[in-house]
């Protein structure tokens, strides 16, 4: 079964229109150094309030330390944390001590080999993994939301070891993602650019998006 989380959710009608055409999962995406999608910590919270279970909301955190993740999630209260750069100060086991029974996601931009490493060393500490096809390591660092295809062969490697569920995003759209489920066979499926139109979550792509995608739920 192919899960689908809908990313850059800005208001509730988005989120109802997604809900509405099988999503599992939507992205909130707080403060970020680039990329689509970024609402205010009040508009996360009041999204988060209309999503009926077992919808999971998730929140984006460019936050890189363990306390100031924390106290995200607590403005927000969203029942996922997906943490898009690496973690710099503090430990999972930290976040996790804090926000019992809220799920960890850790976002592994796919860059080279080192990423399979970087991913699998990781996962033990988080409920799931999604690959994104960001840039950490720019000036001005892409955490999501590029709209580009990474190498898929590197995210199967992920997937096939990693003890935790993967998501896999960047550059998903309904003419490739029938291919992107066939490389990879990921847990689920993020996007955000591809169901869009001038920002705005596009009904027609969207739907055009899950009849490719959960097709394979039948």
């Amino acid at each position: 079964m192919v899960r689908v989380k809908i990313c850059c959710i800005s208001s509730p009608d988005e989120a109802h229109m997604a809900i509405r055409y099988g999503a599992s999962a939507l992205g909130l995406v707080g403060p970020m150094p680039s990329g689509p999608g970024v609402i205010t910590d009040e508009e996360i919270a009041a999204i988060a309030k209309t999503v009926p279970p077992p919808v999971a909301t998730f929140l984006l955190t460019s936050e890189t330390d363990a306390d100031a993740i924390i106290a995200h999630q607590r403005r927000v209260n969203t029942n996922t944390v997906q943490i898009v750069d690496a973690l710099q100060s503090g430990e999972y086991a930290q976040i996790r001590a804090a926000l019992p029974g809220i799920r960890l996601v850790q976002v592994i931009h796919v860059i080279d080999e080192k990423s399979v490493a970087e991913a699998l060393q990781i996962a033990p500490n988080v409920d799931a993994l999604l690959l994104d096809s960001g840039n950490p390591n720019l000036a001005v660092k892409e955490l999501g939301g590029t709209g580009r295809v990474h190498n898929w062969v590197l995210s199967r490697q992920i997937r096939e070891q990693s003890p935790v569920p993967v998501f896999l995003a960047g550059g998903l759209r309904p003419d490739n993602v029938r291919q992107a489920i066939d490389a990879v066979q990921p847990f689920g499926l993020d996007l955000c650019s591809g169901v869009r139109t001038n920002g705005k979550l596009d009904e027609e792509k969207l739907k055009a998006f899950m009849k490719e995608a959960l097709m394979y739920n039948e």
